[in-house]
């Protein structure tokens, strides 16, 4: 592994890690009022966007921190969408 695949993967990390509490939070309160539906569903998309193309240029560290982070602002976003 390279110098700068370690470095990816340090950043793909931490910008995976800083979601967990607003995700743990979000899960247990079920309190959304403060979250923007249109800060929430475009983030959505753009992390769905960088996990194409880290598939595409075949990043693993690309791959593995938006493949996580979809999973956790997608249930930010569901509980935005449900409970408002």
């Amino acid at each position: 592994m390279s110098g700068i695949e370690l470095l990816g993967f340090a950043a793909a990390i931490l910008t995976t890690v800083c979601w967990l509490p607003q995700a743990f939070r979000t899960i247990r309160t079920k309190d959304t009022k403060s979250l923007s539906l249109v800060a929430q569903s475009t983030l959505a998309l753009g992390v769905v966007l960088w996990l194409v193309y880290g598939i595409l240029v075949d990043s693993t560290p690309i791959i593995f921190s938006n493949g996580i982070n979809f999973v956790l602002v997608g249930l930010i976003l569901a509980f935005k969408v449900r409970y408002g």
